[in-house]
Parts: C-alpha cells; sequence; structure tokens
C-alpha cells in the first residue's frame, strides 16, 4: 500500500505539473479551458468550476487538458436541426437545447435555418408558428443536450484563434513546467537536507585498496594531484578513473599538516572500458544554505536534464534496445524500490523522472508537445498553418503508435519483473 501510495503521489505530481502548465499559459492567453484532466478512460470525479471541468480518470497514465476549438470541439447547428432557445432580458440566447424535450413556457422553438456560433454569434430560423426569426447569442450561451451543457466558445477564446507565439507557448508550456516541478524538487531537498559540500575528504579506506597500500587515511583532504589543485570530489574521481595503472603524487592535509603520497590506482574493467580505483568510500558533507540550495537545484536540473537526453541519443544510435525502456509497470517497480530508502532518495527520483517525462515530450513525434511544436515550426516557414485534416490524421497515427509502444513496454515490464528467473 505504501508503494502504491508513493507511486500515486509521484506520478500524479509529474502528470499535474505538466497540465498545469498548459492550463496556465491557455488562461493566460485567453484560451477557454473545458477540462483539466488527470488519467484518461471513464471519469471517476469531477467538479465544475467556472467554464472549467476539472476531473480524475480511471486510468492513471497521463492526463490533459481540452481546449476550446480542439479536437473536434466545436458544435455546429445544421440547418434543420429543432432548437429550443431561452432568451435573456438582453435579447441575447443563453441556453440552446438540442434533441431535448422542455416543458418551459419561456422557451421558444425552432428550425434552424441558418447559425454562427464562433464569430457573428446569431441564430435564425421559423418559429413555429412559421414566423422567421433571428436572435443574438451571448459570448457565455450554454448548449444544452441530454442534459449535459456545454459553454460556446467564440473564435477568440479558441486555441486556433491565437498567435503562433501563445500557441507555440501554451505547448511548450508542460514540458517546461516538468522542468521546473525538478527544479523545486531539488531546491527542496537543498534546503531540507542539506547541500553537499562536494570537499574531497576521503571517509573511509579500505585495507584491500591501493590507496591504503600508498599510506592514504580516512579524513584525509585530498589538495593536489600530480601537482594539480584539488577543489571538488567530482574532480578528484575522474582524474583517478583517467589513470589507470599510472602512479599518481597526491598532497593530502592531515590533521594540519600536508603529506605527499603516492598510489598507483588499479585497473577495473566494465563494458569494455579500462577506469583507475584507488580504493576509497566518500560521504560528503552537506550544509544548510538558501543561496546554495537554489545553485543545487539549478545545476542538479541541468546535470540530469544532460545525462537523460545522452541515454536518449544512444537508444536512437542503437546502442541501447527498447527493453532499456520502462513503462508504468517498470516506473511503479523502481519508485517501489527507491521508496525503501527514505523521503528523500524519493524526491530525487521524482525529479528525475520529472526531467525525463519533460524531455519525451519535447520529441519532435505525432501525438507529442514536441510534434505539435513541429507543426507550428512549418507553419513558421510556411506562413500558414498546415491543413488540420492532415496533422489530426498525423497525431492520430502517432497516438496508434505511441499505444503499441506502450504496450510493448509494459510487457516487457511485467516478463522482466515477474517472470524472469
Amino acid at each position: 500500500m505504501e508503494t502504491v501510495i508513493a507511486f500515486i503521489i509521484v506520478f500524479g505530481s509529474l502528470v499535474f505539473f505538466h497540465e498545469l502548465g498548459h492550463f496556465l499559459f491557455a488562461k493566460k492567453a485567453g484560451i477557454m479551458v473545458r477540462e483539466f484532466a488527470i488519467g484518461f478512460g471513464p471519469k471517476i470525479i469531477g467538479i465544475t468550476k467556472g467554464e472549467t471541468i476539472y476531473t480524475i480518470r480511471l486510468l492513471p497514465l497521463g492526463g490533459y487538458v481540452r481546449m476550446a476549438g480542439q479536437d473536434f470541439d466545436t458544435v455546429e447547428l445544421q440547418p434543420g436541426y429543432r432548437v429550443g432557445l431561452y432568451i435573456g432580458q438582453t435579447g441575447e440566447v443563453e441556453k440552446i437545447y438540442l434533441n431535448q424535450n422542455v416543458s418551459n413556457p419561456d422557451i421558444l422553438f425552432m428550425e434552424t435555418e441558418k447559425s454562427d456560433l464562433d464569430k457573428e454569434l446569431f441564430i435564425e430560423g421559423y418559429s413555429d408558428d412559421g414566423e422567421f426569426v433571428r436572435y443574438p447569442i451571448a459570448r457565455n450561451a450554454v448548449i444544452i443536450e441530454k442534459g449535459q451543457e456545454t459553454i460556446i466558445a467564440p473564435y477568440d477564446r479558441q486555441f486556433e484563434s491565437k498567435s503562433l507565439a501563445s500557441r507555440a507557448m501554451t505547448i511548450f508550456a508542460g514540458p517546461l513546467f516538468n522542468f521546473i516541478l525538478s527544479f523545486l524538487i531539488f531546491l527542496a531537498i537543498g534546503l531540507l537536507q542539506g547541500v553537499p559540500t562536494n570537499e574531497p575528504v576521503i571517509t573511509e579506506v579500505q585495507s584491500s585498496g591501493a590507496a591504503y597500500a600508498g599510506g592514504m587515511q580516512d579524513g584525509d583532504f585530498v589538495k593536489e594531484v600530480n601537482d594539480t589543485p584539488i577543489s571538488s570530489w567530482t574532480e578528484f574521481a575522474e582524474i583517478i578513473q583517467k589513470h589507470p595503472g599510472e602512479q599518481l603524487s597526491f598532497l593530502v592535509e592531515r590533521n594540519g599538516d600536508l603529506v605527499k603520497l603516492h598510489v598507483v590506482p588499479a585497473t577495473i574493467e566494465e563494458a569494455g572500458q579500462k577506469f583507475g580505483q584507488i580504493g576509497v568510500l566518500y560521504t560528503s558533507p552537506v550544509e544548510k544554505n538558501a543561496l546554495k540550495a537554489v545553485v543545487f537545484g539549478a545545476d542538479q536540473t541541468w546535470t540530469w536534464f544532460k545525462r537523460i537526453f545522452e541515454l536518449l541519443g544512444m537508444l536512437v544510435t542503437g546502442k541501447f534496445t527498447i527493453d532499456a525502456l520502462s513503462g508504468p509497470v517498470g516506473i511503479y517497480k523502481a519508485t517501489e524500490e527507491v521508496a525503501q530508502y527514505g523521503i528523500y532518495n524519493l524526491m530525487h527520483w521524482a525529479a528525475i523522472l520529472s526531467i525525463n517525462l519533460g524531455i519525451m515530450n519535447l520529441l519532435p513525434l505525432p501525438a507529442l508537445d514536441g510534434g505539435r511544436l513541429l507543426f507550428f515550426l512549418f507553419e513558421a516557414i510556411r506562413g500558414k498553418p498546415i491543413d488540420k485534416q492532415k496533422e489530426g490524421m498525423v497525431h492520430f497515427v502517432g497516438i496508434v503508435l505511441l499505444m503499441i509502444l506502450m504496450i510493448v513496454v509494459t510487457w516487457n515490464d511485467i516478463q522482466r519483473f515477474f517472470f524472469s528467473s
């Protein structure tokens, strides 16, 4: 149960922040947001506030923000439709009843001849007594069909009416908020747990290693390696790894004195590569400093961004196979393992996942945010948008392919975690 709760909190937070980015920038651009959803499939909970319904859905595999004018959102009243109109005190139509019997003397029934719910906002046709009538439609008019109410979206409230920059920023905001979430998590870790100083201080010397043979002791503060000043443990470790089997001279500070040592790193071979190792353990001390926590958050976000991007490049070039990918099952199992090591490790894992989600969504593939941004780039180059039907077909094919990939990855996860010997 603890693993389930941890997974829901971690994955739910990533999806929530991603969709929150789309939502806030859509609102800022003046786009009507019809639904803010966490999950897919049947609705479990739905709360309507203003013009938006906030829902939690059955399948916790993502989420979406449904904006006016997208994905067949528009409503058209074809000639011959019989509709009921509720006209407010201003003379504008405030409610339009479709395919519904309403016993209300204030409702005017008519057969639609022509209407425009986007730009001119009017409806005209013949009333039951044969009189031709025309009424203006309020900007916030509601269409009621089978008991479900939908607010109309004038064209200036629709996604496609906005400038290219506003549309692109609304789509880009999702991945952007994932990167922001990662920074905030790393910042919280720095503030609560402390920021590693990364000082090159030896925590423990293993008795079987080259460092012990060379006279290194617990607590030695490494000042120089081969007469090169050392300022961080990272620099120290990189030099050791790059010089397997070569004698290195160390200048260390021990109890206030400077001591000269000579150590030959052992040669370790892994994945066809050789690197040096001297047999020391390191536990970085930490300090609580708000400014350093900010720097730590930014540095960790950028470091993991580069690392995940490099791993993605290895996948594209064939150095990794599809078996290296993980879906929801793999993420669940990894979350289960990480959660055993405490809240800070779980937070660190969530930050990495958030960066990964942001990068994956920026890939220029159909149905992903990156694919939509690619179409915006084509629009900027051509000076006019791509045909919406063609773009929709491309995204549909992309969704199908992504679903197939998700099924394959999930099946691989199930076999790896539940059926492997």
